[in-house]
């Protein structure tokens, strides 16, 4: 890592929300940024300009390295492109703008990663530390980079960064003081290309921890079970479903860390298996810093939840609409269509980033009161003939439709029910981001009213 970027020419790549807060950043560090996209037009990059940043857009960025001390890439950027091979080839370092952050930011650093349940799980340990009187910052993978702290955090904050796959290629030097694998599922394959070549990336984010750090997992999940056995840190495992000699478990309708019942699982605000999964995991974690029980529990029992993950948007007509747009994989968005208890029509599609989706079709299959499937964007096609091998033909595949879809959706439980949205697929297909897939979701919905 540069001692100190002053005077250093930076080149930063991808001009995205990481990409804007790193560039900014480097600026008030006193480097000469140069930003590059294969965008023309890009939102925000005036206020860079006026500070002395230099854009060259719509270029190819390999052609800018050349004179660059270091350069700095956004998660969109693989780590194999023309532009860091060039890097390599002259010897000047690559970072991804978390690496960068991580090296400059005080305080505790808390790195959480998996492939689902990341932002709740970041989201809830956030709101227990902020519970427990502590400056405490969530950033990272659930849209707020990691850059955008540094300036604030001092030596007593805690920051909570959720570590994507895309976010590890690049990082070689992030050294979290606890840190947490919370799944693995098939997911990004089209970019990762093998589960082997996916997990050994989520594992990496450990590789700097020592003996006086501690590392949590899935005690029922074997990728992060094998893990936990490699690790210097202190492993804490938890479990759903079994008591466990330490760490966090549920038993006889508690959730238990340490012996220690903490809540019943019924008081959880949070709803679902998958949910409970990651209060265990926020929980322990927070144990773990000396947050006092009785703060883990009034958390517990009040956390509303994350945007665009299982969110009540309204009830219109005695029909609920549920945006669960981060549902971008299909292990995820299995389990909210398994914790549907009403009538309820399912909008799915998208992009579907090569994935498997046999078990989310057995469990639309296998749940009664899923009584429709509106199939939406790149993969309606595949979905549809999926669902039609599998017996099932209560769809209606609205192509790149998504108000229509809505609207099909509603008609399917007119009398009243649940419309889902958990799309078991990205969102680039039709919108910039899942975010913006639950934005437009939520302002429809508001429409109908």
């Amino acid at each position: 890592m540069i001692e100190t970027f002053s005077h250093k020419r930076v080149l930063v790549v991808g001009l995205a929300r990481s990409g804007l807060a790193v560039s900014e950043l480097l600026s008030d560090l006193g480097a000469r940024v140069l930003l590059s996209d294969t965008k023309e037009t890009i939102d925000g990059l005036d206020s860079l300009l006026a500070v002395g940043c230099e854009a060259r857009l719509g270029v190819p960025s390999e052609t800018l390295v050349p004179g660059c001390d270091a350069v700095v890439i956004s998660p969109a950027v693989v780590f194999d492109a023309p532009v860091v091979k060039v890097a390599q080839k002259l010897s000047i370092p690559v970072f991804s703008e978390l690496e960068l952050a991580a090296s400059l930011l005080k305080g505790t650093q808390i790195g959480i990663t998996g492939t689902n349940g990341k932002t709740t799980t970041c989201e809830l340990l956030g709101e227990i530390l902020r519970r427990a009187g502590k400056r405490a910052f969530v950033a990272g993978n659930n849209g707020r980079p990691l850059s955008s702290v540094v300036r604030e955090a001092n030596e007593d904050a805690y920051t909570v960064v959720e570590v994507s796959s895309f976010q590890l290629e690049a990082m070689d030097r992030f050294h979290p003081k606890g840190a947490a694998i919370l799944n693995l599922t098939p997911d990004h394959l089209n970019r990762h290309q093998t589960m082997d070549r996916y997990g050994a990336l989520k594992e990496s984010m450990l590789k700097n921890q020592q003996r006086g750090d501690f590392f949590v997992s899935n005690a029922e999940d074997a990728f992060c079970a094998g893990v936990a056995s490699r690790q210097k840190a202190r492993a804490v495992p938890f479990s759903s479903v079994r008591p466990l000699k330490e760490g966090a478990w549920v038993q006889d309708g508690n959730l238990m860390i340490a012996g220690r019942a903490i809540c019943l699982v019924d008081e959880l605000n949070l709803k679902g298996a998958h949910n409970l999964e990651n209060a265990l995991a926020a929980s322990v974690i927070a144990s773990e810093l000396a947050v006092p029980a009785p703060v883990i529990r009034h958390a517990l029992r009040t956390f509303q939840g994350v945007e665009h993950r299982m969110e009540t948007v309204c009830t219109i007509d005695g029909i609920c609409f549920i945006n669960d747009s981060k549902g971008t994989n299909p292990e995820s968005s299995l389990h909210a269509v398994r914790s549907m208890r009403q009538r309820t029509a399912l909008i799915a599609g998208g992009d579907d980033k090569e994935m498997d989706f046999s078990k989310f079709i057995l469990e639309i299959l296998s749940n009664r009161h899923i009584v429709h499937v509106v199939l939406i964007g790149k993969s309606a096609d595949k979905l549809q003939k999926l669902l039609e091998d599998a017996g099932f033909l209560a769809f209606t595949n609205a192509g790149f439709h998504f108000e229509k879809a809505i609207g099909i959706a509603r008609e399917q439980v007119a009398d009243g029910g649940t419309v889902l949205l958990s799309p078991a697929c990205a969102s680039f297909d039709m919108f910039k981001d899942f975010e913006e897939r639950g934005s437009r979701f939520k302002e429809i919905v508001q429409l109908l009213r």
